[in-house]
């Protein structure tokens, strides 16, 4: 396994302490942004780099060519009532990232977009199709990771639905989407995470995971 440096946006949060553990006690070097205030929860082992995850000049200065930059940075709790948050928070963050990720020239850019098509949630997939755009526009080598839901500790509730998931698997005409649009666990999610950074996709392609691909991890296919 190579040794690699990452740089982690979003790492104090839900899924980013999770994968930032995970990706040190593998041996990978690991930097997060972070604002002051929040520096404390920055896992132990890797490095706080103070910067504002909407500024891209805020932390150019911390990335270096061959870096590989994670890019977790979104609002909390996803829904349609945070439309305007979407605007405000996770598309900045994103041009932010890109700016740098293309400034720096990072190795590889790691973003955790949504799945899509879907009945609901419009406005949040917009801007993380703008982001994916953004990614594939820049001609950046990335994996583009597209959960619908991750279900972990205080994100449980979707298990509900979990009945009706099992019906739609067995429509005909609902079973794409409902794999498409299935639910994945915290475990799962930083995994695939993981197994992203680890194994990079060919220089300037752009590499899409999503829920089905996610639940088993990355294929030997896309390890190549």
């Amino acid at each position: 396994m190579i040794v690699r440096d990452v740089l982690v946006t979003g790492g104090t949060g839900y899924v980013g302490r999770r994968l930032v553990a995970a990706l040190l006690r593998r041996g990978h070097r690991v930097r997060v942004v972070t604002r002051a205030a929040s520096a404390s929860r920055v896992p132990t082992g890797a490095a706080a780099v103070i910067g504002d995850a909407l500024n891209p000049q805020s932390y150019l200065d911390a990335v270096t060519p061959g870096d590989t930059l994670v890019h977790l940075v979104g609002t909390p709790r996803p829904s349609p009532a945070k439309a305007e948050e979407f605007k405000r928070v996770d598309l900045p963050s994103i041009e932010a990232a890109v700016s740098v990720a293309s400034r720096a020239r990072v190795a590889h850019l790691v973003y955790v977009s949504v799945a899509h098509p879907a009945p609901v949630m419009h406005a949040y997939i917009a801007v993380r199709s703008q982001g994916e755009a953004l990614i594939e526009a820049a001609g950046l080598t990335a994996t583009i990771v597209r959960p619908w839901y991750v279900l972990g500790p205080g994100h449980w509730w979707p298990v509900v639905l979990l009945p009706m998931y099992v019906v739609a698997a067995w429509v005909p005409a609902l079973r794409e989407g409902a794999h498409r649009l299935g639910l994945v666990t915290i475990q799962q999610m930083v995994a695939a995470l993981v197994s992203a950074v680890e194994n990079p996709p060919p220089a300037r392609t752009r590499r899409i995971v999503d829920v089905p691909q996610i639940r088993r991890g990355l294929s030997a296919a896309m390890m190549i």
